[in-house]
């Protein structure tokens, strides 16, 4: 008779990857990165991006020099999250003897500092300038080439120990990083909800279900005040619910959804969409927001596409091609999108296989329908 282990077999097996030691969100967070740090670590490189280390620039150092850690540097990450990128960065980092790496600005300087500090072997800190992704939370990284075209989720990377969050530098960040963050992050539930559909009865995915579901209902009830407070550049509740909606439970979503769930069509879209040249200027958030109305085109549900459409109206999250910055959208285009976004492990996560005409018709519908609302 076989054991009760071997009748259930791998599904007893699990790894995550869950969260970071400490995770700091204050209106005046800077200043106090230095006395947040281990005590053992004098020595920090400080990398980022040349819009981001400017905005922080002052402060952050200030911070850190009257806590009495020794900055070796402030180096600029390279512009992608790329393997050329990461090697470079963690070369900085070993060249310079620093203890541990700071990584300062978006999601794509964020991946990359993790994936660096991973190759050198230091603990890092990530520092979000925005809130437009919950990269400075996840233990993965979003690698692209050097043309920015996507090209794998790494794991080779080292989980924060520490996440700062300075409000008021988000609050002063234009108000488009902050509309992607929520398209992003609305993206949890909605992928959450098609994964989980075939593993209803584990609770860690129950779990991350639930909190993917906060997530969605903080962003509904607090999302256009917290815009309105970004354009006023001022710090108020609103924005501090919706920043910790984007940042920290949208990033324990992924981290409890693990491989299987924390993705889906949403995503695959998003990374199809990087094929495109013409996508390049547009936010990641924004993608994945038009990837939801293309994943629900594919779970035939074009009820609750037009419901999400009228939201994405109030905010400015895009519903067509043209918002996308795609004026012409050929076959070719088309069949560009659909292979890239095929060859991702997200879209193996649907709860359904999907071929490319599958994926084409379904790329069609969701602009047609944001076409005609």
């Amino acid at each position: 008779m076989k054991s009760r282990n071997m009748f259930l077999g791998d599904s007893i097996n699990m790894q995550r990857c869950i969260a970071p030691i400490k995770y700091v969100r204050e209106e005046l967070a800077l200043e106090s990165l230095g006395e947040l740090l281990p005590r053992a670590v004098r020595r920090v490189l400080i990398a980022g991006g040349k819009t981001a280390l400017q905005v922080t620039g002052e402060r952050l150092t200030a911070g850190l020099k009257e806590a009495g850690r020794e900055i070796a540097g402030c180096v600029w990450y390279g512009g992608e999250c790329s393997p050329v990128n990461i090697e470079k960065l963690a070369a900085a980092v070993r060249d310079a003897g620093a203890e541990m790496l700071i990584g300062v600005g978006g999601g794509k300087a964020l991946d990359t500092a993790k994936g660096a500090a991973y190759v050198a072997d230091v603990p890092v800190v990530t520092v979000p300038t925005i809130a437009a992704t919950c990269a400075a939370f996840t233990g993965i990284s979003i690698i692209y080439n050097e043309q920015g075209v996507f090209q794998e989720i790494s794991r080779r990377v080292r989980l924060p120990d520490l996440v700062v969050v300075d409000l008021t530098t988000i609050a002063r960040a234009p108000a488009g990083f902050l509309i992607a963050g929520i398209g992003d992050t609305l993206a949890k539930w909605y992928e959450l909800k098609a994964t989980a559909r075939n593993r209803s009865d584990s609770a860690v995915i129950r779990s991350a279900l639930q909190l993917a579901a906060v997530a969605r209902e903080v962003l509904v009830m607090h999302g256009e005040a917290a815009l309105e407070a970004v354009r006023l550049r001022e710090v108020n509740k609103h924005l501090a619910e919706v920043v910790d909606a984007i940042i920290m439970v949208s990033g324990l979503v992924s981290g409890l959804g693990g491989d299987e769930c924390r993705t889906a069509a949403a995503h695959a879209v998003y990374s199809g969409l990087t094929c495109l040249p013409e996508t390049h200027g547009r936010y990641h958030g924004e993608s994945v927001a038009f990837g939801i109305l293309v994943q629900l085109m594919l779970e035939n549900n074009a009820s609750e596409a037009r419901e999400l459409i009228n939201y994405y109206r109030k905010l400015g999250l895009p519903t067509t091609f043209a918002e996308l910055g795609l004026a012409a959208v050929t076959p070719e285009k088309l069949a560009l999108v659909a292979a890239g976004a095929l060859t991702t492990e997200d879209i193996q996560n649907m709860p359904f296989s999907v071929d490319e005409e599958m994926l084409v018709q379904a790329l069609l519908a969701a602009d047609e329908l944001g076409r005609r609302l």
